[in-house]
């Protein structure tokens, strides 16, 4: 890839940090792919990957006709968590500077965790740290048998704070204690028992299959319903049935009258594709 954008649908701004560090190819269809491209650090972060990150999620936050985000590591590694150079540096900081650091983090996360699109991880070699943060904060994370993660941070007398909301999102407070507080290495297979992983295939031919029939999938799919599902989630999770049923029952009144709601129906009755399936 010689350019950070396959296609005009979506735009990147096209700064060094963008185009170095990270590209973005988008289709026609609005299938985009996010590559961490240090594969010579075994795409850790540092400080300019995560300014990277958090461009490309916020640009296609807002980018017309995405329909599936997919995010991957060049070089056969998804993410090795935290850049040694970047820790070390960390070291001389002051509380308030590591303050602001960490939230840059928290951001690029937040901006990834934001985006209406359905969003998804292809995980290869190792998922570490951040690393398996950044997996926890898509909607679907699909990895190969030989994958390894862990949340090592502990083993260096630090915390996973960061991306915390989102791993115990996936595995649950209970799991995400255990996970927290060994570092322990775990494969695949656990990772998707713990509900980090939401498959697990044979090696990255599989991957690009499944990233290719979860691209398809999504194309049958409403693109507003879609992000609407997404918010539906954040909204009702943990609360008590009894507060939410009003809300709910708004809602779907709202998606039935709304011209994707309308379209989607009428193309149902009328045995047809609707029209936003390609």
């Amino acid at each position: 890839m010689t350019n950070p954008i396959a296609d005009p649908l979506v735009e990147v701004p096209d700064t060094d940090v963008a185009s170095r560090l990270v590209h973005i190819d988008a289709t026609p269809e609005g299938v985009a792919t996010v590559t961490l491209n240090r594969a010579f650090r075994r795409n850790a972060f540092n400080a300019e990957l995560i300014a990277a990150l958090h461009e490309a999620f916020e640009t296609l936050q807002g980018a017309e006709g995405v329909r599936v985000v997919f995010l991957r590591g060049a070089g056969g590694t998804f993410s090795a968590g935290a850049d040694l150079e970047w820790m070390r540096e960390a070291i001389d900081r002051t509380e308030a500077d590591n303050r602001d650091d960490a939230m840059l983090l928290a951001r690029m996360l937040k901006s990834l965790w934001d985006i209406p699109a359905l969003t998804v991880a292809l995980v290869e070699g190792g998922a570490f740290g951040g690393g398996a943060g950044l997996a926890a904060a898509c909607d679907l994370a699909v990895a190969t048998a030989d994958a390894k993660f862990s949340f090592s941070e502990v083993r260096l007398g630090l915390i996973a704070a960061t991306i915390s909301p989102y791993v115990v999102a996936a595995v649950g407070p209970r799991n995400a204690r255990g996970l927290f507080a060994t570092g322990k290495i775990f494969d695949a297979d656990q990772a998707e028992k713990l509900g980090l992983i939401t498959e697990v295939v044979a090696d990255a031919a599989a991957l690009d299959a499944a990233r290719d029939a979860i691209a398809e999938g999504m194309m049958a799919c409403g693109p507003e319903a879609v992000a609407e599902s997404k918010k539906l989630v954040d909204d009702v999770a943990y609360r008590p049935v009894d507060e939410v049923m009003d809300e709910t029952a708004r809602r779907i009144a709202r998606t039935r009258v709304s011209p994707e709601g309308q379209e989607g129906v009428r193309a149902f009755l009328e045995k047809r594709k609707p029209s936003w399936a390609v």
